[in-house]
């Protein structure tokens, strides 16, 4: 990841938020990835731009009161004033932080060049003025390259559940339903418009009668937890064919190629076998940018193999994820998708608990995050400064 250094910052962003009961760090952080993603297109993606050094480490104070949280957000960036305007813009939109309804306002935009701008208002406020008029012109073509990039990767909302989709779900004989708005963010990026997420493993009404009119193929991420949902929507609604993620991958991440291959090898309802269709994904190579599964040699303590394990009792099924700090205390709860991103964002973690697995993009944000241990079903890569382990590793069985 590219670091961004206070020399760097050209403006902080501030905003303030209020949560309708007590939510942690992690909440607040997991919120502003999450629910801002896909909002301002890939080059405004807040993920990437910190990865890109663009934004530096995301900073929350807070405090609670009477079961309310109450606390300030800050982000610093090097991008320009349009740029942070709209990202201050889209953090707006934050309804929801951890389990509880939230509000997001945005209190300024500080210019942390103060010194410069006051050399300027008093020996230039000519240029200052023309400076300001520039910026209003780059304002516009920024909005407006920003809403044809977005506009390229539309989705709707559909039915009562206000579901995410392509704009095709009507018009097509089948769809193809995924997991949640990042995968249909990835497959409408990739030219698939007869798409629809569920949101969730609870299958949704919408979904279930879309399944008695059209032909469905029900594509989920390689893991466990697809498989879940597999179970669930076999016992409510209809399905015709089942694809699956190559094994250790999600639907959101993969390439055109890769999405293409997995809806080749889709399987007839009639003929699905979870064995048989688990073994044939373990089977694929390992997707691009990964080692092939690792299960590295480690000496673990048996306290901390005793700990891990009561923490992965809690995790698994729930395509989440444990912060844990040195004193075996739960610091928060993130989301699986959102690991790599927030955990470069909160100090002190000791170990990391997934419920999936180890990917070489989590290895290197623990490594930036001086993580001590990072436990997972199963690891890719390998790393120096981390412990990584498998569920194996520690003698975890499934219950």
């Amino acid at each position: 990841m590219a670091k961004i250094g206070p020399a760097s910052f050209k403006y902080v962003l501030h905003a303030k938020f209020t949560a309708d009961s007590l939510v942690d760090k992690p909440d607040v952080i997991g919120a502003v990835f999450g629910q801002t993603e896909g909002l301002l297109g890939e080059e405004l993606d807040l993920r990437e731009a910190q990865k890109n050094g663009k934004i530096g480490r995301i900073n929350v104070e807070s405090s609670s009161s009477s079961g309310k949280t109450a606390g300030e957000i800050t982000i610093p960036t090097s991008l320009g004033i349009a740029e942070t305007a709209l990202i201050g813009a889209a953090i707006e939109t934050i309804d929801r932080i951890g389990p509880s309804k939230a509000t997001v306002t945005v209190d300024k935009i500080e210019d942390v060049r103060a010194s410069k701008r006051d050399y300027i208002m008093k020996k230039a406020q000519k240029l200052l003025d023309e400076a300001l008029k520039t910026s209003q012109v780059d304002t516009t073509e920024l909005l407006q390259k920003l809403y044809e990039d977005v506009r390229q990767k539309e989705f709707v909302e559909y039915g009562s559940e206000k579901l995410p989709a392509g704009p095709d779900v009507n018009d097509s004989e089948e769809v193809i339903v995924v997991e949640g708005r990042a995968d249909v963010m990835n497959m409408l990026k990739h030219g698939f418009a007869n798409v629809i997420g569920m949101n969730g493993t609870n299958i949704p009404k919408t979904v279930i009668d879309l399944s008695r009119k059209k032909t469905v193929t029900l594509f989920v991420d390689g893991d466990r937890g697809g498989e879940m949902i597999i179970n669930s929507f076999l016992q409510q609604g209809h399905v015709d064919f089942i694809a699956k993620a190559p094994s250790g991958t999600e639907v959101e991440e993969l390439s055109k190629k890769e999405i293409n291959q997995s809806l080749r090898l889709r399987v007839p309802i009639e003929e699905y076998d979870p064995s048989l269709l688990r073994r044939e994904t373990h089977e694929r190579k390992a997707p691009v940018g990964h080692a092939q599964p690792q299960q590295p040699q480690v000496e673990v303590p048996q306290e901390i193999k005793d700990k891990a394990i009561s923490f992965i009792n809690e995790i698994v099924g729930t395509r989440g994820a444990f912060l844990v700090n040195k004193n075996y205390e739960i610091m928060g709860k993130i989301p699986y998708k959102e690991v790599e991103a927030s955990i470069l964002n909160i100090e002190n973690i000791y170990m990391l608990v997934l419920d999936g697995t180890i990917t070489d993009e989590i290895v290197k944000s623990a490594e930036e995050s001086e993580i001590e241990y990072v436990i997972g079903s199963k690891v890719f890569g390998s790393s120096q400064s981390v412990k990584l382990l498998s569920y194996e590793n520690i003698g975890y069985k499934y219950r």
